[in-house]
C-alpha cells in the first residue's frame, strides 16, 4: 500500500469538509506524563465537524488492560451511534501529529472498514496553516449502521507472541523507548516489571516520526535495518499498550511491508504477567 493510500493532506481535507460521505475523527490520546486532556482539547478546538473517538471509551470494558479491542458488536454499536456507517471515508487525526491516529485507523480497518486514512501532520499542521476550527458541544450526527467483522489475523495475543519467538516464525519489534526496552527506566503504568519480551527487537516509534509526520521511505528502511529487522521476514509489533506499535505497523505498510499482527495487550499484559522478561539491549 502506497503512502497516499494511508495519508491525506490538510488541503485535500479542507476541500472536502462538507462531503456527506466523509467523517473526520479526533483520535487524540495522550500518555499520563504528557499532562494533556484530549477531551478538553477537543471541546476547545477541533476540525469543524470532527467526531471524538476515544480509544479508552471504545474498548473491551471487561478487560483490565488499557484500550483493548472491544467485541465486534460493541464496536459496531459505538461507532454507529457516532454517525459512522458502512461505506464512509474515515479521516483520523490526533493532537500530536502522528501518535494515536494510526491506532484508530488500525482499529477501524481491523473491524472491516476499507477506506480509513490519517490526516498527514494532524491537528498541529492544520492549526499551523490557519485552517478553521470549531469549539463547544459538537453538532449531533444521525446514527448510522456499521458492520463490524473482526480480522483475527491482524491481532496477536501473548500466546501468538510466544509461539512466534519460539518457532522463529516472525520477528517481534517493540516500539517503546530504548531505556524502557532495556529495563533501565520504570514503566509509566504501575505494577509492571521493567524489561522486554525475550527475543524481541527494539525500534522506538519516535525514530520514525519527525515534525508530526512519518519519515521518508528511505529513513524508515534505514531505521528498521539499524534495529536488526529483516524486512523480508514477517514482523509483529508491540509497545506499552498497543498504540505506538501501530506507528511501526503503519511505517511498514507505507513501504510495502505490512506486519503480520499487532500485539494488542503489549507490555501492559506481558509485564504484569509471570512470563519471562529480558533486560539490556536486544540480542537479535
Amino acid at each position: 500500500m502506497a503512502r497516499n493510500d494511508i495519508f491525506v493532506s490538510t488541503q485535500w481535507l479542507a476541500e472536502r469538509l462538507d462531503a456527506p460521505d466523509i467523517v473526520v475523527l479526533d483520535g487524540s490520546y495522550y500518555l499520563p506524563a504528557q499532562n494533556r486532556d484530549a477531551d478538553a482539547e477537543y471541546a476547545q478546538q477541533r476540525i469543524p465537524g470532527a467526531v471524538r473517538f476515544d480509544i479508552d471509551a471504545v474498548k473491551d470494558k471487561s478487560s483490565s488492560l488499557p484500550h483493548m479491542l472491544p467485541r465486534p458488536d460493541a464496536f459496531a454499536a459505538a461507532v454507529g451511534a457516532m454517525g459512522i456507517g458502512d461505506g464512509m471515508r474515515i479521516v483520523v487525526y490526533d493532537g500530536l501529529g502522528l501518535f494515536s491516529a494510526p491506532r484508530v485507523r488500525w482499529t477501524f480497518r481491523t473491524f472491516g472498514a476499507k477506506d480509513v486514512v490519517i490526516l498527514d501532520g494532524g491537528l498541529p499542521q492544520w492549526l499551523a496553516e490557519g485552517r478553521p476550527v470549531e469549539d463547544g458541544p459538537p453538532r449531533p450526527r444521525a446514527p448510522r449502521s456499521f458492520t463490524a467483522r473482526l480480522d483475527h489475523s491482524a491481532v496477536a495475543d501473548a500466546h501468538d507472541i510466544e509461539r512466534a519467538i519460539a518457532s522463529n516464525s516472525a520477528q517481534v519489534v517493540d516500539a517503546r523507548a530504548a531505556d524502557r526496552f532495556r529495563g533501565e527506566a520504570p514503566e509509566p503504568r504501575p505494577g509492571l516489571r521493567s524489561g522486554h519480551i525475550p527475543g524481541s527487537l527494539n525500534l522506538p516509534s519516535s525514530a520514525l516520526v519527525a515534525d508530526g509526520k512519518l519519515k521518508s521511505p528511505e529513513a524508515i528502511l534505514a531505521a528498521f535495518k539499524d534495529a536488526g529487522v529483516d524486512l523480508d521476514r514477517p514482523v509483529m509489533t508491540t509497545c506499552g499498550s498497543g498504540v505506538s506499535a501501530v506507528i511501526l505497523s503503519t511505517a511498514l505498510e507505507s513501504i510495502g511491508k505490512p506486519t503480520r499482527a499487532v500485539y494488542d495487550g503489549s507490555w501492559s499484559e506481558w509485564g504484569a504477567s509471570d512470563r519471562p522478561i529480558a533486560t539490556g539491549p536486544a540480542k537479535g
